[in-house]
């Protein structure tokens, strides 16, 4: 009998085994979908996989370091999604800086939860949680490195190769955004093909001129 008033009382969808860190996280993102990050409390979280205080702050000390590992997995993702977009490129043929253009915006419209914690503002201290300021960085170079790589074989002008990039990074980002906000729906184009046709212009005036011919 006292098993099972045990049993009983415990909270219905009460977390008891696994990895409890990962748990927490999972429950993280479906908190952020539901009422944004701002609705987040590492308390909340707890409450609902139906683990004690002792055992959340054991891997979280507070909701800013539940949002910087949210933040990190996602970057982690983002990572792999540009590094894709590059693969496809080479195989097929493709401009890279399109198709890592569509892949921003697709990973942003797939993984809205990842989205706000890394692109939010939500975390400040950025220097606390070095694991993610390095995967951040990794995932910005890729574009860098991609601008570098076109300038090299002199297919878009010279200049500052992370200004450029800043620039093709705040273009995608803008039509993420607005597109998740439903502010770019008056053509019914889809918001990854916005995306392409963004970047496409964009890369058709960072194309080097063709050197005028040769006067006899």
């Amino acid at each position: 009998m006292t098993g099972r008033r045990t049993a009983a009382r415990k909270k219905k969808g009460a977390y008891h085994h696994g990895d409890l860190e990962q748990a927490l996280v999972d429950t993280a993102l479906k908190t952020i979908r539901r009422d944004g990050v701002q609705g987040l409390t590492l308390r909340g979280v707890g409450a609902e996989l139906g683990v004690s205080r002792t055992a959340l702050y054991r891997h979280f000390e507070d909701k800013a370091a539940l949002v910087s590992r949210v933040a990190l997995e996602g970057f982690r993702l983002f990572h792999d999604a540009l590094s894709g977009a590059l693969e496809r490129a080479a195989k097929n043929g493709g401009e890279p800086l399109e198709e890592m253009g569509r892949a921003y915006v697709r990973f942003a419209l797939q993984n809205p939860s990842h989205y706000q914690t890394m692109f939010g503002g939500y975390l400040t201290d950025w220097e606390k949680y070095p694991d993610l300021a390095s995967r951040a960085q990794d995932t910005f170079m890729l574009l860098v490195d991609t601008v570098r790589d076109e300038q090299r074989q002199d297919k878009i002008v010279s200049g500052d190769p992370v200004e450029l990039a800043e620039i093709l990074w705040s273009l995608s980002h803008g039509i993420a955004t607005l597109g998740a906000a439903g502010q770019l729906d008056r053509t019914g184009t889809a918001i990854e093909e916005l995306a392409l046709t963004g970047c496409r212009a964009l890369r058709r005036g960072l194309q080097r001129p063709a050197a005028a011919p040769r006067r006899r």
